[in-house]
């Protein structure tokens, strides 16, 4: 029964991604490059100077916001997405992973500043909104909003934090004491507990603790990383040999395109940025900025964090090592292996820590997501207490029985729900991309005169009254 149901979560993953998923994808991504005249490459230096643009008192800043989608962007993803993306598909899933991230950067360039555009305002000035209040408002399909809802649900409450706690217990795996019928078990208790704990309004002082090592993690990841190739750099130009010869021998893609380094580079690299699925936008939408181009440009930042330098550390690291990398090591497996070469015994160690902390923020981080999706489908009313704490209850049960279920399961899940999420969002953008173009081209002009930017609705044809933060 249970080979039964990873076989059919397996079949619908792979129709998905191919062809379906692979062509929105690029089709967007290249439709909005063009669109905007290549914005995440043509302002990357504009993107970089607005992250530190103050907000007013007690508003979210830019930065504020690119961190909290960061967060959630930034896990285990960056680490076990990446290995298991070379070990099944190859190395060349490095190269398209790298192409989805630079295309992908400008499909959350559109989505951010649409959920800026129809952003809403709380009772207390604040702002909030996200794809399910741009697919309402503009497109005037509520029903539509609420199936977008319902997969960002599933995504993020189940499908992401089920593979989260997955990658983790798959980290002990190197020790001596692992064993493969009680270790997950243990640590998905422990993890479920603490997670729990956490939710239910106790830790307030981990959170905050790990909210801050985090950022110093990944800094400090990407110093380690950097280590292992200066120690293997006589490998160097073999692997980048390895990677382009691996991403465009056709024969071997198109002779089994769904376990290609192309589907992999697109599935592992899209798991990991989340650029277009729609999750960003909600972060986004809580930024207090003086106009919505400002948040589009930041969040093409947090895509190239993601990918270009956590996604390509461990990917050149593990490479770099000339370690095997085949399917019996893919996961964390590789990535310890390939540390190892260097740190010895410490290696493997670094990594279960390093996991440990993207784990346990991604846990967390996953579900302002969530609270965001279920207020919308509340009628755009704050939960009560009981509903909150049974969800969290069941959400910390999920994290447990993500420890123990297959691998292949575990990555099924969470890449269903996550293209469903983006064969909502994606399409939506195209059909809005007129107001995402007038607001960037709305913003270059007031640049151009040398002014701070400031939205008016009419600038860009529509009429205050269509807006409801921006009137």
């Amino acid at each position: 029964m249970g080979d039964a149901i990873v076989q059919a979560l397996n079949t619908i993953d792979n129709i998905m991604y191919y062809p379906v998923l692979l062509i929105v994808m690029a089709v967007a991504g290249i439709y909005f490059t063009i669109l905007t005249r290549g914005v995440q490459i043509r302002l990357f230096k504009e993107s970089c100077r607005l992250v530190m643009e103050p907000s007013g008192e007690g508003q979210v800043s830019s930065f504020q916001a690119l961190m909290v989608s960061t967060a959630s962007r930034v896990g285990t993803g960056n680490i076990i997405g990446v290995s298991t993306a070379i070990c099944l598909g190859g190395p060349g899933a490095c190269f398209w992973m790298w192409v989805m991230c630079i295309i992908g950067a400008a499909s959350a360039f559109m989505e951010s500043t649409l959920a800026q555009v129809y952003k809403q305002r709380d009772k207390d000035g604040a702002c909030y909104g996200g794809p399910a209040y741009y697919i309402e408002k503009a497109l005037h399909a509520p029903w539509l909003a609420m199936v977008f809802c319902v997969f960002l649900i599933a995504t993020y409450a189940v499908g992401f934090n089920l593979l989260c706690s997955y990658n983790l217990q798959s980290t002990f795996a190197v020790y001596s004491f692992y064993d493969p019928k009680t270790t997950p078990v243990i640590v998905g208790l422990v993890l479920a507990l603490l997670v729990g704990y956490c939710l239910l309004g106790g830790g307030k002082r981990i959170v905050k603790l790990t909210s801050l090592i985090v950022p110093f993690m990944g800094v400090f990841y990407i110093g380690i990383s950097l280590i292992v190739i200066l120690v293997n750099f006589r490998h160097v130009p073999a692997m980048f040999g390895e990677i382009f010869r691996d991403a465009f021998n056709f024969r071997a893609i198109f002779s089994g395109v769904a376990g290609s380094c192309l589907v992999y580079g697109i599935k592992r690299g899209l798991y990991s940025n989340e650029a277009g699925v729609g999750s960003a936008p909600n972060a986004s939408a809580s930024a207090s900025v003086t106009h919505p181009a400002k948040q589009g440009l930041v969040q093409t930042l947090s895509v190239y964090m993601d990918t270009l330098l956590l996604c390509t550390a461990t990917a050149l690291m593990c490479l770099s090592s000339g370690v095997p990398h085949t399917e019996d090591v893919s996961g964390a497996m590789y990535v310890q292996n390939a540390i190892s070469t260097v740190f010895g015994g410490l290696g493997p160690t670094f990594i279960t820590v390093a996991m440990l902390l993207f784990a346990f923020t991604t846990l967390l981080g996953n579900l302002y997501y969530v609270d965001n999706a279920l207020i919308y489908m509340n009628g755009k009313k704050p939960l009560s207490r009981s509903f909150t704490v049974v969800y969290k209850v069941i959400c910390a049960a999920v994290v447990f029985f993500g420890a123990v279920i297959p691998m292949d399961a575990a990555w099924a899940m969470a890449d269903i729900t996550m293209g469903g999420m983006t064969l909502i969002n994606l399409p939506a953008c195209m059909l809005l991309g007129k107001v995402a173009i007038d607001t960037l081209m709305d913003y270059e002009e007031q640049k151009k005169q040398g002014k701070n930017p400031v939205f008016r609705a009419a600038n860009i044809g529509m009429s205050a009254q269509d807006l409801d933060y921006w009137d």
